[in-house]
């Protein structure tokens, strides 16, 4: 069996998150002071993890002010270990395209869709991604990311056979699980093999919802006992954190997938909002 560990943020708020306006590709925009502090928040969780790979949504326009660029970035700079680590920026993990209403409030996106007789979660307005399409960029990415780590493991095993390590399991193990949508352990088998690889990805809400929902519903991950399914589908707050372990057997096509925590904010905890 071949396993990794993959981390998912979503990106720090920003004035547009807080006022509830839709941002979607066509608007670049800063973090907010809270926002700010949200991603050195989550920095400092991480500090003593050490990642593999990193990737990040590539919408960065003018990098000074995009909020996936800080916050990778900020989330970096606290790292012992991946401070100069390259981030890979994919065009497969940008936010939805919004169409018309990018710059407009999500309450008139919900009268488009009451307007148009459809639900407010499955409406497309005009000149947006469908769900579908959002669909096939995700999947391609994951799969994309499980081909890489494969063949990168392949690899090591061929060259240097027998000198994996725990170090990544343990830096993990150390801060997960917290919260009430953890599992009670970080792996429940204790004879599973150790983690080839351990991935960040810093990406938005809506992409990582529907990533989310294909793991539960085509790829039939794996949920803590404390998290519902509806916990599961919910939009992650800005900097929340889930972790899920990608484990590849012999011969099966697909990977089952375990989740160790859905949306975590703990490391938001007692941090005062700035308005």
């Amino acid at each position: 069996m071949t396993r990794f560990a993959l981390t998912f943020v979503r990106h720090g708020e920003t004035r547009l998150n807080k006022e509830r306006i839709i941002q979607g590709q066509g608007i670049d925009e800063s973090l907010s002071e809270t926002g700010f502090k949200q991603v050195a928040a989550a920095g400092i969780f991480f500090n003593n993890v050490k990642f593999t790979h990193i990737f990040a949504s590539d919408l960065i326009r003018t990098k000074q002010l995009s909020f996936d660029f800080q916050t990778v970035h900020g989330i970096l700079e606290k790292n012992k270990f991946c401070k100069d680590m390259t981030v890979e920026y994919d065009s497969r993990l940008r936010e939805r395209k919004y169409g018309v209403v990018e710059g407009k409030g999500h309450s008139e996106l919900r009268a488009m869709a009451k307007a148009a007789g459809e639900e407010y979660t499955t409406f497309t307005p005009p000149g947006a991604e469908t769900l579908d399409q959002v669909k096939m960029r995700v999947k391609d990415f994951f799969e994309f990311l499980c081909q890489l780590i494969l063949k990168e493991a392949d690899q090591k095993q061929q060259f240097s056979p027998g000198t994996a390590s725990n170090c990544m399991e343990t830096s993990l193990a150390d801060i997960f699980p917290l919260g009430k949508n953890c599992a009670s352990k970080f792996n429940s088998d204790s004879g599973a093999t150790e983690l080839v690889a351990n991935v960040l990805v810093v990406s938005h809400s809506a992409c990582m919802k529907i990533l989310f929902d294909y793991f539960l519903t085509d790829l039939k991950c794996s949920l803590p006992a404390t998290l519902s399914k509806s916990d599961f589908t919910s939009v992650s707050p800005n900097t929340g954190i889930s972790l899920f372990i990608i484990n590849f057997e012999k011969e099966k096509v697909k990977p089952t997938i375990q989740c160790v925590c859905m949306n975590l904010r703990d490391h938001l905890n007692g941090m005062t909002e700035t308005h």
